[in-house]
């Protein structure tokens, strides 16, 4: 089976889907190869930098390869503005490879005339694959890997929206090259579709067959394999580890899929049914000891949702001797001074809190679970335990209003010292989302598979207001626009780590 992680996903760490994949398929004896075609493409664009007519242009094009270079050294994370410089620069080279048609980066990828909201695209990216600008690289790629290994399946990853376009174009290419490959089309993005309510497969003539949820089981069974036995660990070894654009190894591992709270009602978890899935924690430990030796990451990367109290727990008495970050909850845990210390010593660089709001009316009304003051405790035991902290803040939910809005503002400037890294977000209601019937609501995005709705805000606070205060009050505060001049550009909580 070939695996494939399509273009764009931020070139920093490797795909951990196909890597998950491929460790539960090589585990069974079941041979596949891995492609990361989403570093691989963006690498065949960089190759050959477009022509340039301006001195910002020029300049990117002629320090590209040094630049490309230096990311993957520590040199310039010790240096901000040398760091900046050198991804604003790599990425003035993709936005001009991409021109007029794309909106090329290196974190997205958006077409003027295909959207990846609109199945009609998708099918037409698919019937043209030609007309796609990776299409020189996987056309040469994917027809070099068929001939060698004769899969007879062909799976592709599909996570994020930045994805569809390209990867549709991949699918469209392998059905019309190659159709007696059976195709498989899963991840993120497509978990999201199939629980959509009223769904109905529009791409039956091209995908054979959408997986929804973790892949491992499915895919087992669709090989006539046994996949009743425990997941061996991911398998990154294929992966062209030293590409990445990180200055060592990132291992990205999830060590679960859904969210054990599961309650937040703005939540596309709790929208989508998605279950809490666990890995035992035994297993967990064993993995991250054996990947950690065999790959020698700089950095470990935990891709839960929210990475539970066991284990942390877990963690902190059984540190995985590499530094490591993740999603957690707000928890009196986190609020324990001692406990935050241990974390700190177990490697822990960095942890990102969904807060979302300094209100507490708000955040009872998102079914949250917590309260304010245990959220300044957390600040304030993670800050002198020496962990940094990415907030995570949500505006326009249909509880908020301007006066809560600015409360959440005094609340983070009172701790902004204990507030290393800043994401402000404006709401989007889940199609699907439990406060969806109970509000007047609309078309947000134009296309069948849309996954958000606009609203009739209950309080007047409208998509238009909301910007208008985040831009003309929250991030001009001082405290607040020093907080986010620190979001490494592009990367943001990707690269964060590496700047404490």
């Amino acid at each position: 089976m070939l695996l494939i992680n399509p273009p764009i996903a931020k070139p920093c760490e490797p795909p951990a889907g196909i890597a998950r994949l491929a460790g539960a398929l090589r585990g069974r004896k079941i041979t596949c190869t891995t492609l990361d075609a989403s570093l691989e493409g963006l690498l065949f664009l960089l190759a050959d930098p477009p022509a340039a007519d301006d001195t910002w242009s020029r300049r990117a094009c002629r320090n590209l390869r040094h630049n490309l270079a230096a990311l993957r050294t520590p040199e310039p994370y010790g240096n901000f503005d040398r760091y900046s410089r050198a991804v604003t620069d790599i990425n003035r080279v993709l936005t001009l490879a991409g021109a007029p048609r794309l909106s090329l980066s290196l974190v997205n990828y958006q077409d003027e005339t295909l959207s990846p909201l609109k199945s009609n695209d998708l099918l037409q990216a698919a019937a043209q694959p030609e007309r796609n600008i990776f299409y020189p690289f996987f056309a040469e790629r994917i027809t070099r890997l068929v001939e060698t290994e004769q899969p007879a399946f062909v799976g592709i990853s599909l996570n994020y929206l930045s994805q569809a376009l390209p990867a549709f174009a991949m699918l469209g290419f392998v059905r019309q090259r190659f159709p007696g490959i059976s195709t498989v089309l899963g991840g993120g993005l497509v978990t999201s579709w199939l629980s959509k309510p009223g769904w109905q497969n529009p791409f039956g003539g091209l995908a054979d067959h959408l997986v929804a949820g973790p892949g491992e089981g499915p895919l087992l069974a669709l090989l006539g394999a046994n996949a009743d036995s425990p997941c061996a660990a991911p398998d990154y070894s294929a992966l062209p580890l030293h590409d990445y654009l990180a200055p060592g190894i990132i291992l990205p591992y999830a060590a679960s899929s859904g969210c054990y709270w599961n309650k937040c009602s703005f939540c596309p978890e709790k929208a989508e049914h998605n279950p809490y899935l666990p890995l035992p924690t035994t297993q967990v430990l064993h993995d991250i000891n054996r990947l950690t030796k065999e790959i020698r990451p700089s950095l470990l990367h935990l891709l839960d949702n929210a990475v539970s109290p066991g284990l942390l727990t877990a963690l902190s008495e059984n540190p995985p001797g590499v530094p490591w970050y993740g999603f957690a909850r707000v928890s009196p845990q986190l609020g324990n001074l001692d406990f935050c210390r241990q974390l700190r010593r177990s490697g822990c660089r960095m942890l990102k809190l969904g807060l979302e709001s300094g209100d507490q009316g708000v955040l009872d009304a998102m079914d949250k679970g917590i309260d304010l003051p245990l959220v300044a405790g957390t600040l304030d035991a993670l800050k002198a335990a020496g962990i940094a902290t990415y907030i995570y803040l949500l505006f326009g939910t249909p509880s908020e209003n301007l006066a809560a809005a600015r409360r959440t503002l005094d609340f983070t400037v009172k701790h902004h010292e204990a507030i290393s890294f800043l994401n402000l977000a404006v709401f989007n209601m889940p199609v699907a989302g439990p406060d969806a019937a109970a509000l007047s609501v609309s078309d947000f995005y134009e296309g069948d598979l849309s996954l958000y709705s606009d609203f009739d805000h209950p309080l007047g606070w409208h998509r238009k207001e909301v910007r208008r205060f985040l831009d003309q009050e929250f991030k001009r505060h001082p405290a607040i626009s020093a907080i986010l001049r620190r979001d490494p550009p592009l990367f943001t909580s990707n690269h964060a780590p590496f700047f404490q």
